[in-house]
């Protein structure tokens, strides 16, 4: 590993995971920023599907700056419709062709943003309900005959796993295991609302889900705000009722699973007299606008409180892109060490551009705890491991999918 300084040290200030005070957030898989990063996302892993299932290669892209301007809707008790389609706007950089052969990409970026929409909002019919504006160009500088937007010969794209690769930008990264019990709460509680059960057991609520929380000591207080379908809820009091049941269904869980009753605050807007409802499940109905990055971190949280890098991974390509490739090797650094040798850890990777992909400047394993010379043994060999098997990394993200929100 040449190149590399890794550092494996154990903290000065004890836990992380138990600080005197905590807040945590998560924006649930039905809000603007998080369809954004979903859909940026998907569209990566779709391009690169097609290119390596047609050329072998994967053509050099980018489609991290997605857009989603939400429609219009008539929203009403017992009334729920949309009247004006969201608009996924899409920008950034791609081949439109290799060689001769052309890549279907706006049908590509259609697909992606149709897929998402799908699965994160009830009723959602693309055909009706979706426009997608395309403004990803191919422009290269003056005078180059080749680019990697304009391939024209198989060394201009790019193959999985090429030990020559180098990272495109400086980039500083970090992540950490476990998560905290509030953390824990916090995206359990979206994802339990936004599961399978939950929406067969309440099928009238919505997926624009956002939950905080918060720990003073040893008291917890999560405020969770869950849409619901107007058309379902036929008055105040259904709704009410409605809002009730949901609430008690999030507390059993919250009992079976942490053992623990925090203080339960649901849809807040209510002390205004104002019902969460929509037509689809989402503020996007009604106009709201989501932008990739804006939302939750790569763990799927938002905790300023804890070490969090502010890149913005989804849509970028998965080839050299180190920003998105080291986001995620320092969360799945920190499990594999934290769980090898049994205590909490911070990940921090640091590279330069041009560093080579398997030897970024800087890798710090911070335990939080006392480290044996067994314990260093072990760290230093997972991440020697990890580094020089990069390509795993981008197999994983393009094939399987890697959930970054």
């Amino acid at each position: 590993m040449t190149g590399t300084f890794v550092s494996i040290v154990s903290a000065s200030h004890g836990s992380a995971a138990t600080p005197a005070y905590e807040l945590v957030e998560r924006k649930g898989v039905g809000h603007p920023d998080t369809m954004c990063d979903a859909i940026a996302e998907r569209a990566s892993r779709y391009y690169a599907q097609y290119c390596v299932e047609h050329f072998g290669r994967v053509a050099h892209h980018w489609f991290d700056k997605v857009v989603l301007f939400g429609g219009e809707a008539t929203i009403d008790f017992g009334e729920g419709e949309l009247t004006k389609p969201y608009t996924v706007l899409y920008a950034g950089k791609g081949a439109y062709r290799y060689a001769d052969q052309p890549i279907p990409l706006e049908e590509i970026l259609f697909r992606a943003a149709a897929d998402t929409l799908s699965e994160v909002t009830t009723g959602f019919d693309p055909k009706r309900h979706l426009t997608v504006q395309c403004e990803v160009v191919d422009h290269q500088g003056s005078g180059r005959g080749h680019s990697r937007y304009r391939p024209q010969v198989i060394d201009d794209l790019i193959e999985i796993g090429d030990t020559d690769l180098v990272s495109n930008d400086c980039n500083l990264l970090h992540g950490y295991y476990p998560l905290s019990t509030l953390e824990s709460m916090v995206h359990g509680t979206e994802q339990l609302i936004n599961g399978a059960g939950f929406k067969e057991k309440h099928p009238d609520t919505g997926w624009d889900v956002k939950v905080f929380g918060s720990r003073r000591e040893d008291e917890y207080r999560l405020i969770v705000n869950m849409p619901f379908l107007a058309r379902h809820i036929d008055s105040m009091e259904t709704y009410l009722r409605r809002k009730a049941e949901c609430r008690q269904h999030v507390a059993e869980y919250l009992r079976e699973t942490f053992g623990l009753e925090p203080d339960l605050l649901f849809n807040p807007t209510d002390r205004n007299k104002r019902p969460y409802l929509t037509a689809l499940g989402s503020v996007a109905d009604t106009g709201d606008v989501g932008v990739v990055g804006r939302g939750n971190r790569l763990n799927g949280l938002i905790t300023p409180m804890r070490s969090m890098s502010i890149e913005a991974p989804a849509g970028k390509n998965p080839l050299d892109h180190t920003g998105k490739l080291y986001g995620v090797l320092a969360h799945q650094l920190a499990r594999e060490v934290s769980e090898a040798i049994g205590l909490p850890v911070d990940t921090h990777i640091f590279t330069s551009k041009e560093a080579p992909l398997d030897q970024p400047d800087e890798v710090v394993v911070e335990a939080h705890g006392e480290l044996s010379e067994d314990q260093r043994s072990v760290a230093d060999a997972i991440i020697v491991k990890r580094l020089a098997n990069m390509g795993d990394v981008t197999r994983e993200l393009v094939f399987d999918g890697i959930t970054m929100w």
